[in-house]
């Protein structure tokens, strides 16, 4: 179960540094590798994926359609995949949703990540909002 951290926010500039390298990395990474191009199917379909601010934590989260007719269901949902959890400067708790509808923890060794380190895909160098660059 994860730590509850209430009191740890962001200031207004570090929030929106890191909503800055969190859209980076949906238009950069996210964006090309997973919804290259937008495949309509019979069931749900992915047609964008976005982030938003939900409390202390940064969520990462996917737009599905949904072609049926039936008007019982709703035609666009937005489901949650992972999440950012601010701990304090530059240091978060990354978690994955998973299909038991719970968030679950990377293990991170024992502590926090740094933003860099969780925006970052394997083998490669982000750009921070401040112009730093940091490599694997």
């Amino acid at each position: 179960m994860p730590r509850m951290r209430a009191g740890n926010k962001p200031s207004e500039a570090e929030k929106q540094a890191i909503t800055t390298a969190c859209e980076r990395f949906i238009d950069d990474v996210l964006k090309p590798r997973f919804l290259s191009e937008i495949q309509p199917t019979e069931f749900n379909y992915c047609v964008d994926i976005l982030g938003k601010w939900h409390g202390n934590r940064y969520r990462f989260m996917q737009r599905y359609r949904n072609d049926r007719p039936d008007k019982y269901i709703e035609p666009e949902f937005v489901a949650p995949f992972a999440r950012l959890e601010y701990i304090g400067q530059d240091r978060f708790d990354l978690a994955y949703f998973r299909h038991t509808e719970r968030w679950w923890p990377v293990d991170c060794g024992g502590s926090s990540r740094r933003r860099s380190s969780c925006l970052r895909p394997r083998g490669s160098i982000i750009r921070l909002s401040d112009g730093r660059r940091r490599a694997r």
